[in-house]
């Protein structure tokens, strides 16, 4: 593979997506089809929270493609780099396709530049992938991303979101977004607190993604037979991290119990006259 060599008045510079279109034009962005009628896989529910120390990003497994259930256990949040990750909602295909080109524009940046983006930097460039997917949002084939990450000039976890337009916004403490998005957002709100523990979050955010469930049917809850639950992951000062899937199983299986000790005493109990 051969290098590409560019005049100084004529360097890409930092962009990867630039570069890219640049050595090969047509092949940063899918280009839409007028009248297509194409069955399009969807991911569903994500959501962030801060917490004392970092942030919690959760979602769900399901991919759905119209009333169907197209995959079981989509992943749908990614590390973005060492200290960033990105979960995806809308159409999967162009969403995971972003998010592999939103990864290589960050390792390219820093490559080139020698030095980290800023976190303020990343969540612009975000915003551009976004923006420049709006042709094909257009059609229907909509990307909503919900990034997160640890700011290190600030000491302290923040959480962006964004429109289909490249809109980007700053939340203050929490946000859910996907078919689910209301229901995860309401149980959090309820259960919210400042500087909650990193544990207290992670739970919140099982408990958040279990409502969505509940109510919402493109939103896929723990799958206990197949042993598939949610992705939880935590980005702090050290970096992003996995939650473990034993550690989700072990809390999920202590929520639904306390739910069961609830329900029991109210299905059992009284004078039905």
């Amino acid at each position: 593979m051969s290098l590409y060599l560019f005049d100084s008045s004529d360097d890409p510079g930092p962009s990867f997506a630039d570069l890219l279109r640049r050595v090969q034009p047509g092949a940063a962005h899918v280009q839409p089809v007028a009248g297509s009628t194409i069955e399009v896989r969807h991911a569903t529910t994500i959501a962030a929270l801060r917490y004392d120390g970092g942030v919690i990003m959760a979602g769900d497994r399901r991919a759905t493609e119209g009333v169907s259930i197209a995959h079981r256990a989509i992943e749908k949040v990614f590390p973005a780099d060492r200290y960033s990750a990105v979960a995806i909602a809308g159409a999967a295909g162009p969403a995971i396709e972003m998010v592999r080109l939103f990864q290589t524009q960050l390792e390219h940046y820093e490559k080139v530049e020698g030095t980290v983006l800023s976190l303020e930097g990343k969540a612009n460039q975000l915003a551009q992938m976004v923006r420049s997917h709006l042709p094909m949002a257009m059609q229907g084939l909509a990307v909503i991303p919900l990034f997160a990450g640890w700011d290190a000039l600030r000491s302290t976890g923040r959480i962006f979101t964004y429109d289909v337009t490249g809109g980007r916004y700053e939340e203050t403490d929490f946000h859910a977004t996907g078919s689910g998005g209301r229901d995860a957002k309401t149980t959090i709100k309820l259960g919210y607190r400042d500087a909650m523990a990193r544990d207290d979050a992670v739970e919140l955010a099982l408990e958040a993604l279990f409502q969505a469930a509940d109510e919402d049917a493109a939103t896929g809850g723990p799958d206990l037979v197949r042993g598939i639950y949610p992705i939880v992951a935590t980005v702090d000062a050290s970096g992003f991290s996995r939650v473990d899937d034993e550690e989700v199983a072990s809390r999920f299986a202590a929520f639904l119990e306390r739910r069961r000790a609830a329900v029991r005493p109210a299905a059992s109990g009284g004078d039905p006259r």
